[in-house]
């Protein structure tokens, strides 16, 4: 920004106001960039454009989760989620409630903010067996206006604050990787949303040359690095990158990038019962991860065909036990949306269940961090 209007005469403070402008109060035209005099208004009107994206569906789910679907301008679709999350310390005194015996089961808290799962592609091109987008198959990469587009949209909507976004909707991110860092650099930026870098996740299924360059770039966002399966014939029949990224490259992968980042590393394991659970598979997964800094966050499948089914309770329970005793904590992941499929692995522009909103806001001044400029 200050480079391109620095060719204006357009000096830094005045680029941040208006890098601000389009980031944070969301400018939709050079109309609402009165702080640049008229002449320079004039010139960038024969380059700047202001495109937007169209949000054709919101659905709410019974558990609070919002999935919207957006139309592109070429008119391919997308979607993406707004979760909710409760107060941190309200959190914190329900896990010592339940630890006392004193809570049994699901309790809802109340909404204290949002994370957004953002899409990277239209489609995507790593068909996971368990995964509904990979069955669409991919079409194109998203611009990091689109992402953008898709955090304004949502932000735009919210009444709490947004605090996090994952890169975890449709797509592989770490395939779009120029533009998805640009936008999360954006989203972290002091004068555009202002989201802390440590709460933007990006995911990947597993490509290796791009985590290899995210590490070496010392990238300040979270990686979340999607297995499935610890043993290479099981996660071939799930994941088909295990063909061209082995385990055997991926393990020592995220092994340099725990040791880069002095962070234990977010390893999301896919729960299928009788394919990837158990003592056996816990002990697999702790041996491929020996010596190295990692939490398993594991979610339950969803598979809406029916093929894959999550697992029962006592499989959980061994797989949980087997990894404690290797020194390998494990989170369970909450499934949400799952009557809208907004839930991880359901992301196909599907058009069910839930209740169907219209705007949720008029343009409301959304609750977040105050950015500098």
């Amino acid at each position: 920004m200050r480079g391109m209007l620095a060719g204006h005469g357009v000096g830094e403070r005045v680029a941040r106001k208006v890098f601000a402008r389009v980031h944070r109060e969301w400018a939709t035209g050079l109309d609402d960039l009165e702080l640049l005099p008229l002449k320079v208004r004039r010139e960038l009107a024969k380059t700047a454009l202001f495109p937007d994206i169209e949000v054709i569906e919101r659905r709410r789910a019974a558990d609070g989760f919002v999935k919207y679907l957006f139309r592109l301008t070429d008119g391919a679709h997308i979607e993406a989620v707004r979760i909710p999350l409760p107060d941190p310390a309200d959190a914190r005194a329900l896990k010592q409630r339940r630890q006392r015996g004193e809570v049994q089961g699901l309790v809802a808290l109340p909404t204290a903010k949002y994370t957004l799962c953002i899409s990277s592609q239209v489609g995507c091109a790593l068909g996971c067996a368990f995964c509904a987008t990979g069955k669409l198959g991919l079409s194109r990469n998203l611009a990091t206006w689109e992402m953008l587009a898709q955090v304004h949209a949502m932000v735009r909507e919210s009444d709490h604050p947004v605090r996090g976004v994952l890169f975890l909707g449709m797509g592989e991110p770490l395939l779009n990787y120029d533009n998805v860092m640009a936008t999360a650099r954006i989203l972290s930026h002091p004068a555009g949303l202002a989201i802390s870098a440590d709460a933007i996740s990006i995911s990947t299924a597993g490509v290796v040359p791009a985590i290899r360059r995210f590490t070496a770039e010392h990238s300040r966002f979270r990686l979340m690095v999607s297995l499935a399966a610890p043993t290479r014939d099981v996660r071939l029949g799930l994941m088909p990158i295990e063909e061209r990224w082995p385990l055997s490259q991926l393990a020592p992968a995220v092994a340099e990038y725990a040791t880069a980042s002095r962070t234990r590393v977010t390893v999301a394991y896919v729960g299928i019962a009788g394919v990837n659970m158990g003592r056996q598979a816990a002990s697999e997964l702790a041996g491929l991860f020996a010596g190295v800094a990692v939490k398993i966050n594991l979610i339950e499948v969803n598979d809406p065909t029916g093929r894959f089914k999550p697992p029962a309770e006592a499989e959980v329970k061994e797989f949980r036990d087997e990894l404690s005793k290797h020194g390998v904590p494990l989170v369970r992941r909450y499934a949400g949306g799952r009557d809208i499929c907004a839930a991880c692995g359901t992301l196909a522009a599907t058009r069910q269940g839930g209740e169907v909103l219209g705007k949720l806001a008029s343009d409301a001044r959304p609750k977040l961090a105050t950015p500098r400029t």
